[in-house]
């Protein structure tokens, strides 16, 4: 799975009908991750650096990613970890 540089909005998880594009707001984070599941939401399938960062907000886009998919984005700063799910 490949994911590229996408849009910084909207914000949130969106599709396009081809792909979906991720965005993230944070003023703290040194780095997102968006963690992608099997159906099931048991199985981490793939782990994706969100590659960029415009104005606060980390973007990207991953092609063949639909709605329904399971999905996770962790946010790292230097102190802490933030996860949270986002259904696309």
């Amino acid at each position: 799975m490949k994911i590229t540089s996408g849009n910084p909005r909207p914000l949130g998880a969106s599709w396009d009908g081809e792909g979906t594009n991720f965005a993230l707001f944070s003023d703290h984070a040194d780095a997102v991750e968006l963690c992608i599941f099997d159906e099931s939401g048991d199985r981490e399938m793939a782990r994706l650096m969100l590659p960029e960062k415009t104005h606060d907000i980390w973007h990207g886009y991953v092609q063949g990613l639909g709605p329904v998919s399971y999905t996770h984005l962790r946010a790292h700063e230097t102190a802490y970890t933030i996860s949270f799910s986002v259904l696309c």
